[in-house]
């Protein structure tokens, strides 16, 4: 009874997929702009590495315990996944993740009004529109469109990372070496490494929001090797591209005209003389994983809209109540995206980094880990997992 597979159905689908997930709804707003990564490392020049360090270690840490807790429980919804964690908090992390959707989403919005302005000389609104009805359009049609358009995008976005640090890093690497021997931090004088440190734990802890948009690809994994691989290669992922940023971005550290900026990437390439073109292929790399980013948070909403109305004897959602869903959700975050791309993330993060450490990082730490033992240590391991389990 072989059931005919696409391209995701072997272990492109078990081990990369959910990295890709991930990467592509994480890589989006100040994370492209280069904007996030000087906010949470970049600024501590020569010590930045370690908020790096320790964002690829956490991110990975919690990717491999949550995809396992996951697969042993077969929650694939964040909904149960949260109610094996919080039990009733669930409703709590419910408030946090909406709100901090509609703050993602801005960011987004700033950040694609920006670009689109500085590229291209067309109106803010210009590219807002674009990300609504492209994004309305790929939770119309759901989970298979979404993997293809991510996948794609994910690769896109490599090759543009590697284009734009190729440029920067060559024209600046004496400039690199010099910061990295000195030791110079002088853009945050008083940084230590202790805080280095803790800035890439928190940055990991705000991006915990992308996990559930991940969730469904778990369904494909069989074994806790997929998902210690599987949680590797997605830290892997979000970071090298993290990386790329945080080397550019040396090349003219500390210089207020890029660290300050609201798009570090394009102050950084207009300073190096970039040619039209690789401008012009950053500002469809910007626009893609901005789509991705919105696409992926606003799935994960919508899952957890379907799972509620199946609890309650309801019908799921229509591909026109997604389609209509995602409008709204978009149209509200444009309204907070005028505070301002840097504004958005040093204030609006923070506070909601703190809620996910306690709503979702402490509990997986703790919970989470219990029930994995727990789950491990009987005889479930070795069950076959049901066929409708892995399509």
């Amino acid at each position: 009874m072989e059931e005919k597979k696409g391209i995701f159905g072997g272990a492109l689908g078990r081990m990369i997929l959910p990295g890709i997930i991930l990467q592509s709804v994480l890589i989006g707003g100040g994370y492209a702009t280069g904007r996030e990564i000087v906010e949470y490392g970049a600024k501590f020049g020569a010590m930045g590495w370690l908020s790096g360090l320790a964002t690829f270690v956490g991110f990975a840490l919690v990717a491999i315990l949550s995809f396992e807790l996951i697969r042993l429980y077969k929650v694939y919804d964040f909904k149960s996944f949260l109610k094996e964690l919080i039990g009733p908090l669930y409703h709590v992390f419910d408030l946090v993740y909406l709100l901090f959707m509609v703050i993602i989403i801005a960011v987004m919005s700033s950040a694609t009004g920006a670009v689109v302005e500085q590229m291209t000389g067309l109106n803010y609104w210009y590219g807002v529109g674009a990300i609504t009805v492209i994004v309305g359009v790929l939770n119309y049609y759901g989970e298979k469109i979404i993997s293809y358009f991510e996948t794609i995008g994910t690769v896109l976005l490599y090759i543009g990372y590697i284009s734009f640090s190729v440029l920067v890093i060559s024209h600046g690497g004496a400039h690199i070496s010099e910061v990295m021997a000195s030791g110079d931090h002088s853009f945050v004088p008083d940084a230590t490494v202790g805080a280095a440190l803790w800035t890439g734990i928190l940055y990991m802890a705000y991006n915990l929001v992308v996990f559930p948009a991940s969730f469904f690809t778990i369904k494909a994994q069989k074994s806790r090797k997929d998902t210690i691989i599987s949680g590797i290669i997605a830290g892997l992922l979000m970071i090298i591209p993290w990386f790329m940023t945080y080397y550019a971005v040396m090349a003219f550290y500390p210089d207020k005209a890029v660290l300050a900026s609201p798009v570090p990437w394009v102050a950084m390439m207009q300073a190096d003389n970039a040619p039209g073109w690789l401008l012009f292929l950053f500002s469809i790399v910007m626009g893609w994983t901005l789509i991705e980013t919105a696409t992926g948070i606003i799935h994960a909403m919508l899952e957890r809209v379907d799972r509620g109305l199946t609890d309650t004897g309801r019908n799921p959602l229509t591909r026109q109540h997604r389609g209509a869903l995602t409008v709204i959700i978009l149209v509200i975050s444009v309204a907070f995206a005028k505070i301002g791309i840097i504004d958005l993330i040093a204030k609006g993060y923070n506070a909601l980094a703190y809620a996910f450490i306690l709503l979702y990082l402490v509990p997986l730490l703790t919970v989470g880990v219990y029930k994995i033992m727990k789950k491990s240590s009987g005889k479930e391991e070795t069950k076959v997992i049901p066929a409708e389990i892995a399509k």
